[in-house]
């Protein structure tokens, strides 16, 4: 691959970092944007592009599929190069320019650098008693609803994930059964309250214990803590019991972090020269990972950003509204 040269390299292209490019086009810089997937949109596209999402500014609800379009084209006013599907591994300082890796040997150079990697490369956790079920059932993400149209659904865990899939797939498939290994939820309360509300039915203190079937699912037994399993028919399984995350080869750039995420100050710097990060990458006081969080913080960053590549410049950028 040909070498690429650029003001600013984001790495990461998930909703922080395409609204980081498209503002760094604002601001007139040239932009390139790295990611390990090889699709845009980072976790939203890879796990729930049709999840409603609901703290986004201006949308009382808006699909993760389509909060992504809309990223993508306004990211395309800033022109940017894309380098999908390719990891950054190293990282040197240049004296005035910082120089970046990827793990296909193409090497980045730029007058600044911004992390919008959010909880960088991520794995499900597995569920015990569902080795080799994937794809003969069990799936650990919901990329789409209509497979699960008619089916009898079983949702493992207990956190926003399960239960906003057991809230979208409840109007369509024939029946949906939560399962929690606790009686506490980590979930948001509005989005427990739903669903407690609807015909989902909920297990807890209980585990899966066993999958059955033939070539595909057919049956999960469960057990509730001190009883007898009890087994339910099932054709679907979703295993969302969390992610592991690896920030990879950051990790060994000498940032700053605090249990696996980056130090930043109020102007989004790192410790390192000419290195800034946005997004639930990011840790700070009082830090909260929303994805309106990010929006700010990549603003935030790439106009304290364009005074290191231009000490002329200056941080506000006055008012984007036209007119």
């Amino acid at each position: 691959m040909d070498d690429v040269t650029t003001d600013l390299l984001i790495i990461g292209a998930g909703p922080t970092g395409l609204f980081a490019a498209y503002y760094a086009g604002f601001r007139g810089m040239n932009v390139a944007v790295v990611d390990s997937l090889p699709e845009l949109g980072g976790q939203i596209t890879a796990m729930y592009p049709e999840k409603a999402i609901l703290d986004v500014a201006g949308f009382p609800s808006v699909k993760g599929r389509d909060l992504v379009e809309g990223l993508v084209a306004q990211a395309a006013t800033a022109h940017p190069t894309y380098l999908l599907d390719r990891t950054a591994t190293t990282l040197e300082h240049g004296e005035d320019e910082v120089v970046v890796t990827l793990d296909d040997g193409t090497r980045v150079t730029a007058g600044a650098v911004l992390i919008t990697s959010g909880i960088g490369k991520f794995s499900p956790r597995p569920l015990p008693a569902g080795e080799g079920w994937v794809g003969r059932g069990m799936e650990f993400f919901v990329p789409s609803f209509a497979p699960y149209a008619g089916k009898d659904v079983v949702v493992v865990g207990g956190g926003d994930s399960a239960f906003d899939w057991a809230q979208h797939l409840e109007p369509i498939a024939a029946s949906v059964t939560l399962v929690h290994r606790r009686d506490a939820f980590r979930a948001h309360e509005g989005t427990v309250a739903a669903v407690q509300a609807s015909s989902v039915e909920i297990i807890t203190n209980a585990q899966v214990t066993e999958l059955r079937g033939e070539a595909h699912l057919e049956e999960v037994e469960v057990t509730v803590d001190g009883q007898e399993p009890q087994v339910r028919k099932a054709q679907a399984l979703v295993a969302a019991l969390g992610f592991i995350a690896d920030l990879g080869a950051i990790q060994q750039w000498g940032l700053e972090t605090q249990k696996r995420h980056v130090v930043v100050d109020s102007a989004m710097r790192t410790n390192l020269r000419r290195v800034f990060a946005a997004g639930d990458i990011t840790d700070y006081p009082g830090k909260v990972r929303l994805i309106a969080v990010g929006f700010g913080e990549a603003a935030t960053a790439v106009n304290n950003a364009a005074v290191v590549l231009d000490p002329s410049a200056h941080v506000f950028p006055g008012h984007s509204s036209e007119g």
